[in-house]
């Protein structure tokens, strides 16, 4: 009987590990900042969003991405609101994504993964310059896109098998 809820256990944990990693990334505010390489950054939790939302939205649900965009607000010191609402714009890039494609494809995802980050970057800029005031760094948002693209392979290839291992224990 108690391996039954030992197994239920790890099961639940499972479940909840995207989960835990947005908000671990976003109370971490991770990006690679400090190692002062300049000009290198990307955002790891639109890739995290991005990934989860369209391949398996039940495991990164819209109120776990929501209270992650306003902790994200809080450690990095914009206005209230400001990354749910992009992070929401993510989510429901992926929700039309999800519902035209036919036959999953990692080109066709990657491609749309670009125009996803140059429309929430774009959004975020336009907000934050126009309607906040908030002097912006054009090229720190060019670049961080750029790398934020070209990481997008590299974790979905960590993400797939991890993607696999909770969907089959999910089964069980």
């Amino acid at each position: 009987m108690s391996s039954l809820q030992k197994n239920s256990f790890i099961k639940s944990i499972q479940f909840y590990i995207p989960a835990l990693i947005l908000l671990f990334s976003v109370l971490n505010e991770f990006d690679l900042n400090y190692l002062n390489i300049e000009y290198f950054s990307f955002n790891f939790v639109h890739i995290l969003i991005f990934y989860w939302t369209l391949k398996n939205p039940i495991y990164l649900t819209y109120g776990i991405i929501f209270i992650a965009g306003l902790i994200n607000d809080v450690v990095i010191g914009i206005p209230m609101g400001l990354s749910s609402f992009c992070y929401l714009l993510i989510c429901i890039v992926t929700a039309y994504l999800r519902n035209i494609t036919l036959s999953p494809n990692f080109v066709k995802d990657w491609f749309s993964f670009l125009f996803t980050i140059v429309l929430i970057n774009s959004v975020q800029v336009i907000i934050l310059d126009l309607i906040f005031l908030i002097e912006i760094n054009y090229l720190s948002y060019v670049v961080n896109s750029g790398f934020t693209f070209l990481f997008y392979p590299m974790f979905f290839v960590i993400f797939n098998p991890l993607n696999q291992i909770i969907y089959q224990k999910k089964n069980d």
